[in-house]
């Protein structure tokens, strides 16, 4: 009983060894085309998170869209995220790029964000100033 044991343990690391590397597909994906799919298909499922309905009255298929955005079909999506994910270090710089990716643009939507405020603001109370003004020049003229 304790051989069987022991065959089997090694049966199993022998077996567990095999993995070889992914063949690389005849259409691999250049990396930073797929660094941009990545970073589009990480824009849409966010979107689809927030609102799927929306999405789905205006007949975006998340996948497909960017399937037929850069020309490409999702086998070769598979096949080529499979051969880059085999390889952790490169993937993980692939992933990290896209985040970076994702940063620059949240940084500059805030930043826009902020100045889209101070405009209102300054409409505002330039608006207010008007008012002021207005209301200051009425009760003048009634005095």
């Amino acid at each position: 009983m304790k051989h069987l044991f022991y065959i089997l343990i090694l049966i199993s690391f022998v077996g567990c060894n095999t993995i070889n590397r992914p063949k690389k597909p005849k259409d691999l994906i250049a990396k930073n085309k797929m660094s941009d799919i990545m970073y589009d298909l990480y824009i849409l499922n966010a979107a689809k998170g927030v609102n799927k309905k929306v999405l789905e009255l205006n007949g975006i298929m998340p996948s497909e869209y960017v399937y037929k955005k850069y020309g490409i079909d999702s086998l070769q999506f598979a096949q080529s995220n499979t051969y880059y994910a085999y390889d952790t270090k490169a993937y993980a710089a692939l992933v990290e790029k896209v985040k970076t990716d994702l940063q620059k643009d949240k940084d500059l939507y805030e930043k826009l964000t902020k100045e889209e405020q101070r405009v209102k603001d300054s409409i505002k109370k330039a608006n207010k100033k008007v008012k002021d003004t207005i209301t200051n020049l009425q009760n003048e003229s009634l005095d």
